[in-house]
């Protein structure tokens, strides 16, 4: 049975983890206690966004080890283009979290425009 919660890779190798590895499997770690640690408050929009954070952060996280570590010019456009992405899309929803913990949205068609987070 594989141990996914351990994040316990080196053994296909026979070898230590890489950097690479050593620091991916650290930040998918960082990551879940993230999404977890404020736990759920019963109002779904706001736990959404409170997971969702830094569920992207994570995602910037891995692109830009992939940035430092990886070499295929395809992958690291991608790895450019989900830190450009996410990074806008974690500051709409932080403003919407704002929006929402101070109570009822007096607009609730407003800010974040989806055309502004998702480009149209």
């Amino acid at each position: 049975m594989t141990d996914h919660g351990s994040h316990q890779h080196a053994g296909r190798r026979g070898g230590a983890a890489s950097a690479f590895e050593s620091e991916m499997n650290g930040g998918m770690v960082r990551m879940m206690q993230e999404m977890h640690a404020p736990g759920y408050t019963g109002q779904p929009d706001t736990d959404f966004l409170a997971m969702m954070i830094p569920h992207h952060a994570g995602a910037v996280e891995m692109a830009r080890l992939v940035l430092i570590h990886g070499r295929d010019p395809m992958v690291r456009q991608l790895a450019e283009d989900i830190i450009a992405s996410q990074t806008v899309e974690m500051a709409a929803m932080r403003g919407r979290m704002a929006v929402l913990r101070g109570g009822p949205d007096p607009q609730p068609g407003g800010y974040p425009a989806l055309g502004a987070v998702r480009g149209g």
